[in-house]
């Protein structure tokens, strides 16, 4: 086969060559990079191919066995290599030990801020923070929808003012 036959069935596969490659990698950038290696290979190695057998599939083939060896690279890329003795990285993992004393400390100061509040205040809103709706708070306190509402926002925002005051932030 002669250079000129070569580019001109190269040619044809084009635009199949890049959407293979575009199935291959899911991305543009990559399937260009993929097509050009392959079209590369293809070139370089034209002496390799046998005139009466499918050309087609032999360009698929370079462009999937490209495809597999990259990908192959790259998992091996990420892979860590430990030489240290007894392989003491691979097997220190993730160990982190969680200290949830800070948290419980905070949930303590809020839980006396909440029960600081004045009980008219406080009980539509520990109420509603229990998941009890706004028409079901006023039914059981026997007070209008209105007002429940309010004294849910007024707890709210003392609440607010007190963790801010207790924290060190000052409100713009």
């Amino acid at each position: 086969m002669t250079s000129m036959e070569f580019n001109s069935k190269l040619s044809g596969l084009t635009t199949l060559l890049h959407s293979f490659a575009y199935n291959l990698t899911k991305n543009s950038e990559d399937a260009k990079d993929l097509y050009q290696e392959t079209a590369y290979r293809a070139l370089f190695n034209r002496d390799k191919f046998q005139p009466g057998t499918n050309f087609k599939a032999w360009m698929f083939t370079i462009m999937k066995n490209i495809f597999i060896n990259n990908y192959r690279k790259k998992v091996k890329a990420n892979t860590i290599l430990d030489t240290t003795d007894n392989q003491y990285y691979i097997n220190s993992g993730n160990h982190s030990t969680s200290n949830a004393a800070e948290g419980e400390i905070m949930l303590k100061e809020l839980n006396a801020m909440v029960s600081a509040l004045d009980d008219s205040i406080r009980v539509p809103f520990m109420m509603h923070f229990e998941g009890f709706k706004y028409q079901e708070i006023a039914d059981e306190l026997q007070l209008p929808l209105g007002t429940v509402k309010s004294r849910i926002f007024f707890a709210r925002k003392e609440l607010k003012e007190k963790i801010l005051s207790n924290y060190g932030f000052h409100p713009n």
